[in-house]
């Protein structure tokens, strides 16, 4: 019995991973989704609920975002960061 509850368990990680990369990959990267941050990022305005919600649906492209010298003051700015915050994404570790 505790074999088969094991491979269950290991049966349900899988999944739970493969749904994780699934999502992930839905996710399509265009750094102008976040058209409503840029009051926040390059002000001082308090993000929008539009703005934490495109910044959620862009976390996974963060990391991109970061590399790309174009858009990396952004993400890396104090304001950036204080969006993130206050969106509840975490900062990306890249």
């Amino acid at each position: 019995m505790e074999r088969k509850t094991g491979q269950m368990m290991a049966v349900a990680v899988v999944l739970m991973l493969l749904c994780a990369a699934r999502a992930e990959a839905a996710t399509t990267c265009d750094a102008l989704q976040l058209t409503p941050c840029a009051g926040a990022i390059i002000g001082n305005a308090a993000p929008t609920a539009s703005c934490c919600s495109r910044m959620k649906e862009q976390q996974p492209c963060l990391c991109q975002y970061a590399r790309d010298p174009s858009l990396k003051r952004y993400v890396d700015s104090p304001n950036g960061k204080k969006v993130l915050a206050a969106c509840r994404v975490p900062v990306p570790s890249c």
